[in-house]
């Protein structure tokens, strides 16, 4: 998959990497959708999560980055949407098999549990991994509730 735009969002608790990340994005050449917040002050993450969600849903975009504190609340709000499969990932190697087996297309980053760079590390992987498909395509098709 070539990404070529990219949608994120976050709360207070994932402000601190959100600049860091959309620079490493840009600097891959990916169009970066910025959905806030923009300050470190308390607000609700999923006034920041349904727009990426809706955005990936839409296809507006090719994927999401959703960051809160604990990363259950940004991913559980994006779940929420019937066309996404948003992973809680806290390692590369979960970031690499959220795309591999389950073809995530949200990233949500607990980031008062990982570094920074690590955070990095995940988008990078996040984005340079495809899904395989094959019999992981059967077990995602049976996600959905529809």
């Amino acid at each position: 998959m070539n990404i070529q735009k990219i949608a994120i969002g976050c709360d207070h608790g994932g402000f601190a990497y959100k600049d860091a990340i959309i620079e490493f994005l840009t600097n891959q050449n990916i169009e970066v959708y910025d959905f806030g917040t923009d300050s470190g002050d308390s607000v609700d993450y999923p006034d920041f999560v349904h727009p990426v969600a809706e955005h990936v849903e839409s296809e507006n975009v090719d994927l999401g980055i959703v960051l809160c504190g604990s990363g259950n609340g940004a991913a559980m709000t994006a779940n929420k949407h019937q066309g996404i499969r948003a992973g809680l990932c806290w390692t590369e190697e979960l970031a690499a098999l959220a795309r591999q087996h389950n073809n995530a297309n949200i990233l949500s980053i607990p980031a008062r549990f990982v570094s920074k760079e690590v955070a990095l590390s995940m988008v990078a992987t996040f984005i340079a991994t495809d899904f395989e498909g094959g019999r992981h395509e059967r077990r995602v098709g049976k996600m959905s509730c529809m």
